[in-house]
């Protein structure tokens, strides 16, 4: 788990409101995601022509087509992992890194895989500015996973999948969960795939809309 220390800034007063009214007033309970979004800066995330709409509650742009999410199914999702701090995990798509940062605070170590080099190199760039150092970025089909570090106590996909893609599910640790968005490019189900005897046991959490994962076990 990071020890990332972020100092005060302008922005302190937005990304505590969003904290309040977003995601506890919108019903995340999880006392230690709700810190991490509270300590992890998402303005330092976006492009500099968006950093005013940082702490909304909708996607933005990050470039190569892609975004980051909005915070609430960020929170949505890492609730759902239920993490305690001492998991290996894999984020499938780095994109900006937001996500990473927090998962860096939520678990032991995580491995995230992006496909667009810049991307990755932008976001490792600003994950080493802020201190954390338990983040692994590789560039590389996410949806193959990352066999030479499995299994993974839990899996976040960030891009939407067809089905489940079997790489994943067969990296993930007995017992572990995986956060997916799965369904057609136009809208998908965010779910939580649970590992029990080897078998897939899946709760629908949310409707989503996700860029595609890309890749031999995506579109």
């Amino acid at each position: 788990m990071s020890q990332l220390s972020i100092e005060p800034d302008q922005f302190d007063r937005e990304r505590a409101e969003m904290v309040q009214v977003q995601l506890r007033g919108r019903g995340i309970r999880d006392e230690r995601v709700l810190e991490a979004m509270l300590r992890i800066p998402r303005h330092e995330f976006v492009l500099p022509e968006y950093g005013s709409q940082a702490y909304e509650d909708h996607p933005l742009p990050i470039g190569e087509e892609q975004t980051i999410s909005q915070p609430f199914i960020i929170a949505v999702s890492l609730q759902a992992l239920s993490l305690q701090g001492t998991e290996s995990v894999l984020e499938v798509g780095t994109g900006s890194g937001y996500q990473t940062a927090l998962l860096a605070l939520l678990a032991r170590n995580v491995y995230s895989i992006e496909r667009h080099s810049t991307l990755a190199r932008s976001a490792e760039a600003i994950l080493v500015r802020l201190g954390v150092n338990n983040v692994r970025v590789v560039v590389g089909d996410g949806s193959h996973g990352l066999l030479e570090q499995a299994p993974f106590d839990a899996v976040e996909v960030g891009a939407a999948a067809p089905g489940l893609p079997r790489s994943l599910f067969d990296q993930l640790s007995e017992n572990g969960r995986m956060v997916i968005p799965v369904g057609p490019p136009q809208a998908q189900e965010l779910q939580l795939v649970r590992k029990r005897d080897g078998k897939p046991n899946i709760e629908v959490l949310e409707g989503c809309r996700f860029v595609p994962l890309v890749g031999a076990e995506g579109y």
